[in-house]
């Protein structure tokens, strides 16, 4: 593929640039209160068109996985390869520094020792002398009668504490149902549930397995979990970026 196939969409400067005008500080509110937190609009229709218009390409993919297979629930996605596409580049580069000062004090509440260092490529080269060298951003698709069981994104030993998901298609317009779910587990407590609306472009933040909990005698983890709920009809397809790469 050109270079001009694989970018597909606007490079990443137009992200950097919505991304520095969204208000951290309540996006750390909402993750810190519910695990999760919607940046709204942050891709337009053309950028979410041309993503999915990447998904029949697959050499821009490492891997395909039929979710019905292993379990996972009804659907597909497919892994990115390196080098990643523009965009897909730049949404990863662009959140994680503004999200590892969050993660490291979420590591420091719960009292893990790990520290997350500011800029990715540092995180990345330590992934990748761990031996997880392949890289997890994805895109899924989901049909009607598709769904994606709870679960978490777990690759290796070293797992960055958040990750994000945006949506790309245009609820009502091109999908019914297949709705972000989440949940989460306290202990000796029942689970509870939360959905969060996304209409196209949106992206939500979100936990990958513990987040901490502040209670009475200080502060302890929950547990959460992730899924999509059954696609009524259409289509569905969603970009997801992990920060840490897979063995």
């Amino acid at each position: 593929m050109n270079a001009v196939a694989r970018r597909a969409v606007p490079d990443g400067g137009a992200i950097a640039d919505r991304l520095n005008r969204i208000d951290w500080e309540n996006v750390y509110q909402d993750l810190d209160n519910y695990g999760s937190a919607l940046l709204p609009r942050l891709l337009t229709p053309e950028e979410c068109a041309a993503l999915i218009a990447l998904y029949p390409r697959d050499d821009i993919f490492r891997s395909r996985v039929l979710m019905e297979r292993h379990g996972f629930g009804r659907g597909e996605y497919k892994y990115f390869s390196y080098p990643l596409p523009d965009l897909v580049g730049a949404m990863r580069t662009g959140l994680y520094p503004l999200l590892a000062p969050l993660a490291n004090r979420w590591h420091e509440t719960m009292d893990i020792g790990v520290r997350f260092p500011q800029r990715h490529a540092d995180f990345i080269a330590r992934c990748h002398a761990a031996g997880q060298l392949r890289p997890t951003p994805l895109m899924l698709q989901y049909g009607a009668g598709d769904y994606n069981c709870l679960h978490q994104d777990l690759y290796g030993e070293h797992v960055f504490p958040l990750q994000a998901a945006i949506l790309l298609s245009e609820p009502g317009r091109d999908f019914s149902g297949g709705e972000f779910v989440m949940t989460e587990q306290r202990p000796r407590m029942q689970s509870r549930p939360e959905v969060i609306p996304l209409v196209q472009g949106d992206a939500v933040v979100f936990a990958v397995h513990n987040r901490p909990v502040q209670g009475q005698r200080g502060a302890y983890r929950v547990n959460l979990r992730h899924g999509v709920s059954r696609i009524r009809s259409g289509s569905r397809h969603t970009l997801g970026v992990i920060f840490h790469d897979a063995l």
